[in-house]
């Protein structure tokens, strides 16, 4: 389960979403179900009916998402999941698509009108990968990932390395990805998403830090995720060697104790926690904050 979770949001867009451990947590109460960031949507969606419809094709259309109504809720989300889960491996192909979705929807013996389900369409499948990495990540931690023996900083690196290695598989795609996330209808979701990744690594490395200093930290190695996460795009050296000297160096420069909180906030700023930009945007401000500050990140 997650630990981040604490009940159900309602919100437009989206029907569930984990909080973060804020520096004065609060009594939660745990929903034994899939806590997922990304768009479980109804059945009917957002589609309208015609009743002078004429279209064969339209109306057995129409008539698959009749029988989806009519099927229970946890039933028809657990359907979608399965849509989902089966429309990653398209993606390398076919990108984060609805035609990804509909090759997944057959894979699984769904109709392909479900995709119909997903307003967002696009953006419920990336989300989705988001959740699922952040849920394998946990997962690691939970199963015995060994950090015993490292000092916090290198903690930091080996978490997020993690992570990011899932990527690897859809790099070719990610820029895509990244585009939809930026996109503002799907911006509050993936900051959310995003938001938490980060929280679920300050936790694990056994952070304890209360006011400010908690929103400093979890703003600034947003920003470091982020600058990794874009440097990996244009990284052709094997296995992504490059990356990972990258990660290392910019986290080490977060942990240097030398620097000033100043510079964190400058920092954090000029990368908005690689959220909320276009994705040009985001390379042209990671890139001029780089050069102008000898690439280094944040202090703590």
């Amino acid at each position: 389960m997650y630990r981040t979770a604490a009940k159900r949001l309602l919100g437009a867009g989206f029907t569930a979403s984990r909080l973060l451990r804020l520096p004065k947590p609060r009594p939660t109460t745990i929903i034994p179900y899939s806590y997922c960031t990304s768009s479980m949507e109804s059945p009917i969606g957002n589609q309208s009916v015609n009743p002078n419809q004429s279209d064969p094709t339209a109306a057995r259309e129409e008539g698959h998402r009749r029988d989806e109504s009519r099927k229970p809720r946890a039933e028809f989300e657990e359907e979608q999941a399965r849509v989902l889960a089966a429309s990653l491996r398209h993606v390398p192909r076919l990108g984060w698509t609805e035609e990804a979705m509909i090759a997944g929807s057959r894979d699984v013996g769904v109709s392909p009108s479900i995709v119909g389900s997903f307003s967002r369409k696009e953006a419920a499948l990336v989300e989705y990968f988001m959740d699922e990495c952040l849920q394998l990540l946990i997962d690691r931690v939970d199963s015995g990932l060994d950090l015993q023996n490292l000092i916090p900083s290198e903690r930091v690196s080996k978490l997020v390395r993690i992570r990011l290695e899932m990527q690897i598989p859809y790099m070719s795609k990610w820029p895509q990805a990244l585009s939809i996330q930026a996109h503002p209808v799907n911006v509050p979701t993936s900051f959310k998403q995003r938001a938490m990744l980060v929280d679920e690594i300050w936790h694990t490395v056994g952070d304890g830090a209360s006011d400010l200093d908690w929103y400093v930290k979890r703003t600034v190695l947003g920003g470091v995720y982020s600058t990794t996460e874009i440097y990996m795009l244009t990284d052709d050296s094997p296995e992504y060697r490059d990356t990972w000297a990258f990660l290392d160096d910019r986290v080490k420069d977060a942990f240097d104790l030398k620097k000033s909180i100043q510079e964190a906030k400058y920092f954090a700023q000029d990368i908005g926690a690689g959220v909320g930009k276009s994705f040009q945007g985001l390379m042209n401000g990671v890139m001029q904050t780089m050069s102008t500050r000898g690439g280094r990140s944040s202090a703590f």
